[in-house]
C-alpha cells in the first residue's frame, strides 16, 4: 500500500496539478492539506473519475484536510479531539483497509513568541495525547501531513536564516519529540537517516531552484506499520511544474497484511 501526503496550497487552484499527479504517482491513499475551501467546493469529481474516494473536512479560505483512497473510507472522524472551542479544520482520521490514517495540517506558529505560537504547542499537546490512544489500537497507524516542524538541524536548509521561526524552536521540537518517543517511526528518516531531503519550499528568492528547503512533512508510523515498512521518499517532481504548490508529496509503501 502507498501512502502520500501532500499540502497542495489550495486544492481548487492546484486541481489540475493534483489530478496529474495522482494518475502519475497512483498512490493507495493520498492525505491532503491546506484545502482551503469548505467541502462543497472541493473538486471531487475530477477526482472520483480517477477511482478514488474522498473524505474531506474543509473550511473557507484557510486550512482544510483531506483523504483519498482508491478503497472505501470508513469511521471517520472530523477534527482533533481535546478541544471543543477549536474551529480549524486541520485534522481527519479514517480506516483505509487495514489501516488507520490521518492527515494532519499543524498549526504553523509564527510570529513567536504570540498566541499563535502559544495555540500551535497547545495543538501538539492534543496531537500526542490522541496519538497515544492511537497507538492503544495495536493496529497499523498512519499520521501524515504537514507538521510544520523541523525536527532538526539537518531538516533546515540554513539554520542561522530560520532561527527566529517557530518550526524551529526548542519548544516545538521538544514538543516533536514527545510524539515520537511515544513509539512513532520517523518513515522518511528510517529510509533515508543522512539523507538531505526537503519537503517544503519557499516561492520567496526561488528557494527551490538553489534546494534551500525545509523537511516539515512527515510520516509517521505505529509500529505494526513500520514492521511493513518497505519504501519511504520525497516526491519532487510537482514542485517543479508551473505555478506549483510550495510543498511538494512524500510518501510510504507498507506490505499488505
Amino acid at each position: 500500500m502507498k501512502i502520500a501526503t501532500w499540502n497542495v496550497n489550495s486544492v481548487r487552484a492546484r486541481a489540475p496539478h493534483l489530478v496529474a499527479w495522482l494518475k502519475q504517482a497512483s498512490p493507495d491513499v493520498a492525505l491532503l492539506q491546506e484545502l482551503k475551501c469548505v467541502d462543497a467546493e472541493f473538486p471531487a469529481m475530477e477526482i472520483e473519475t480517477l477511482g478514488y474516494n474522498i473524505a474531506t473536512h474543509g473550511q473557507k479560505t484557510y486550512n482544510g484536510v483531506a483523504i483519498l483512497a482508491k478503497g472505501p473510507i470508513e469511521d471517520v472522524v472530523r477534527g482533533l479531539p481535546g478541544d471543543p472551542s477549536d474551529e480549524q479544520s486541520r485534522y481527519i482520521e479514517a480506516t483505509v483497509g487495514t489501516v488507520r490514517v490521518a492527515s494532519i495540517y499543524l498549526p504553523n506558529g509564527n510570529p513567536q513568541p504570540g498566541p499563535k505560537f502559544d495555540y500551535k504547542l497547545a495543538w501538539m499537546t492534543r496531537l500526542a495525547d490522541h496519538a497515544r490512544g492511537l497507538l492503544a489500537l495495536e493496529m497499523p497507524v498512519v499520521l501524515g501531513g504537514d507538521y510544520n516542524v523541523c525536527p532538526t538541524g539537518a531538516d533546515v536548509w540554513d539554520e542561522k536564516a530560520m532561527a527566529g521561526d517557530a518550526l524551529v524552536q526548542p519548544q516545538s521540537r521538544a514538543a516533536w519529540r514527545t510524539l515520537v518517543h511515544q513509539g512513532w517511526t520517523d518513515a522518511l528518516r528510517q529510509r533515508h537517516p543522512n539523507a538531505r531531503m526537503f519537503t517544503y519550499w519557499d516561492y520567496f528568492r526561488d528557494r527551490f531552484t538553489h534546494d534551500h528547503g525545509l523537511r516539515i512533512d512527515h510520516l509517521l508510523l505505529s509500529p505494526q506499520a513500520a514492521d511493513r515498512l518497505e519504501d519511504a521518499g520525497v516526491d519532487r517532481t510537482p514542485r517543479g511544474w508551473e505555478k506549483p504548490s510550495d510543498h511538494t508529496p512524500a510518501f510510504v509503501e507498507i506490505r499488505a497484511a
